[in-house]
């Protein structure tokens, strides 16, 4: 088991596409459960299947495990409910490395700045295109965006 430690943003401006050094297209679909997020994700022609659990404060613990494409395909036909469908960019600045996720779909227009800590006090410069933080609001996590997409969002 890992204990995942994560802060997410919004974005100040487009600065930061020109720093991109690889852009994953990913799917992600979300096998129910409350108080734990159960995911299925393929990026190309990898898969995973992660659980994450309830989140206290930016930690939580996190379980992830390489599984066959072909099974993954599966889960998230078998998932039957919306899926997240984006592409990550990996970004590194001073040492970190930042995931910009760019959301297609119903989340088209959604651009989140995510970095994983090694423990909650770990300090990192903010770079310029850093706006504001949205760790602790729900809207943003990908199992949230699934069920409640950003185009259906009274004003973000």
């Amino acid at each position: 088991m890992a204990i995942e430690i994560e802060r997410k943003f919004l974005l100040a401006s487009e600065g930061w596409r020109e720093q991109v050094r690889q852009s994953l297209p990913m799917i992600q679909a979300y096998l129910g459960g409350d108080g734990c997020s159960v995911r299925v994700r393929v990026s190309g022609d990898q898969a995973w299947l992660n659980i994450k659990s309830a989140v206290a404060g930016t930690t939580r613990q996190e379980f992830e495990y390489p599984i066959p494409l072909g099974d993954a395909q599966q889960l998230i036909a078998l998932a039957g409910g919306p899926s997240i469908d984006k592409t990550r960019h990996l970004i590194d600045v001073d040492g970190w490395i930042w995931e910009i996720d760019e959301f297609h779909g119903r989340n088209h227009g959604l651009v989140v700045a995510e970095i994983e800590l090694p423990d909650a006090q770990a300090a990192f410069a903010r770079p310029e295109w850093l706006g504001d933080e949205v760790t602790d609001d729900r809207r943003y996590y990908n199992n949230a965006l699934a069920s409640a997409p950003f185009d259906s969002w009274e004003a973000a």
